[in-house]
């Protein structure tokens, strides 16, 4: 079940929460991704709050948002470049995207195989996608005041094994929200020392939410069969029998 994009935009720009919330996981991909000078970064779902670090530098950034949640412009005062799209059919040519962030998008997909599958399409030769969903084990997902509180959550075990499936390789794994999703002051005012913390004592196990970064790797072509064929060359003679002695002596008696 898809949340509506209005409800997101509300909880990540409009409260403090979400602002919060924004920082922390921003911050986590920062640590993975410092930069894309150069490069194509997408984001499904709806993972723009993500992306706006890299809007400067990157050649080309493009926010994908499914149809059931719906679309809005992005990023605010600038030239838009959201865009709605089918949840497994987006319009981008294979192999062009660089980066790709997934943000509300997996865990609450009709059909995460087809998606992931769709991920692994557009990622160019050794592209990196970073999948950012709600922690089985943490308070995030068990509060559905937050969008964190839909779809369904997962074990980092589960999220690389659905990606291996896709033929995507998992290279790390981090985690963010260690803090309680509660708008109390204490803890908002306190939530940057208990993310601080939480940084160094786990990477996935205490957080609200994982983030799994996985790499496309593109297979070798076959060999053709050309150096097995340079180590055993055509004998154009084989089958012929070789002279025997006897012959060659009486050969060299006639000469």
């Amino acid at each position: 079940m898809h949340l509506d994009v209005l409800d997101l935009r509300h909880f990540y720009y409009r409260t403090r929460l979400g602002r919060a919330a924004q920082k922390a996981v921003r911050d986590r991909l920062l640590a993975l991704w410092p930069e894309a000078k150069g490069q194509t970064v997408a984001g499904f779902g709806f993972a723009v709050p993500l992306l706006r670090p890299y809007l400067a530098a990157a050649r080309r950034v493009i926010g994908l948002m499914p149809a059931p949640q719906g679309v809005m412009h992005w990023p605010a005062g600038m030239a838009n470049v959201s865009t709605l799209v089918e949840e497994t059919l987006w319009p981008i040519d294979t192999g062009l995207v660089d980066k790709l962030v997934v943000l509300h998008g997996l865990e609450t997909s009709e059909n995460p195989p087809a998606l992931l599958e769709e991920c692994a399409r557009v990622l160019g030769p050794g592209g990196r996608a970073v999948f950012v969903v709600p922690n089985r084990t943490g308070l995030w997902a068990r509060r559905d005041r937050t969008p964190f509180g839909y779809g369904r959550p997962y074990s980092l075990s589960q999220l690389e094994a659905q990606v291996k499936g896709a033929g995507l390789v998992p290279e790390r794994h981090a985690a963010a929200l260690f803090a309680p999703p509660s708008t109390g002051n204490f803890w908002l005012r306190s939530g940057g020392m208990i993310e601080r913390m939480g940084q160094r004592l786990s990477r996935s196990g205490g957080g609200g939410v994982i983030l799994l970064e996985v790499s496309k790797q593109v297979p070798a072509r076959p060999r053709n069969g050309l150096a097995e064929r340079v180590r055993r060359p055509l004998r154009v003679l084989e089958g012929v029998p070789e002279p025997t002695a006897g012959r060659v002596l009486r050969c060299s008696a006639e000469r």
